[in-house]
């Protein structure tokens, strides 16, 4: 227990560290700027699916953000995971668990390939139990509303000032001590949550600022 609350408070550390030096450093720059600009509005997220023998599970997360400067970046996100599970092999049993899970979360840069990762979410979960008919019973339902807040490094493929599509990979884990969290296994647990996708800016246009740099100036020239 005593390594994930060092875990937790070295990455908010780096986190939040990283987030003021940047703002310091931009600051001069944004009083000439407009406070938000269209270029820095991005979109991702990830896409799962698994089957197994007798199980199938979904999951979906996109996310909607805003990039800060070059080092930090905030987005609203939307989680939805669906997981059945039948009895092998007369297939009598079955469960149904829904996970929707709006939430927000904060990525800095310390450089561009490396980010610490920090996000809060609240699970509205459900779980339906189907027993076989010889037992007479009405299916079990079940549902929780949990809060969890992940966090975690993560790995980009290419984030930089020109403001292209990259891929990231990222490893969390929920340091929230709640016991109903979706992402504890059987035992109560922490498990590591691993997440890869793709994030994908939005509104690109041939001026910006520094993210757009390079095409403003190959415009310039012409």
């Amino acid at each position: 227990m005593n390594f994930k609350k060092n875990v937790f408070v070295l990455l908010y550390t780096i986190l939040f560290s990283v987030a003021s030096l940047a703002q310091a450093s931009d600051d001069e720059e944004k009083k000439k700027e407009k406070f938000f600009k269209k270029e820095n509005f991005f979109t991702g997220g990830t896409v799962g699916l698994g089957f197994g023998q007798g199980a199938f599970s979904l999951g979906l997360s996109p996310y909607f953000g805003y990039s800060i400067n070059k080092y930090v970046d905030v987005a609203v996100s939307f989680g939805y995971s669906y997981f059945s599970q039948r009895e092998v092999p007369n297939f009598a049993y079955k469960a149904r668990i829904s996970n929707y899970a709006p939430g927000v979360f904060v990525r800095a840069y310390p450089v561009k390939f490396l980010f610490a990762h920090l996000q809060y979410e609240h699970n509205f979960i459900t779980r339906k139990t189907f027993y076989p008919d010889s037992f007479t019973l009405p299916p079990d339902k079940y549902s929780a509303n949990v809060g969890s807040l992940l966090i975690g490094p993560g790995y980009a493929s290419g984030r930089d000032e020109d403001n292209k599509a990259f891929y990231y990979i990222s490893i969390l884990f929920d340091v929230s001590g709640n016991k109903n969290s979706p992402y504890l296994d059987q035992l109560g647990r922490v498990e590591p949550v691993i997440r890869a996708g793709i994030n994908i800016p939005l509104f690109q246009g041939s001026y910006g600022d520094g993210r757009n740099s390079s095409r403003s100036s190959d415009i310039e020239k012409y």
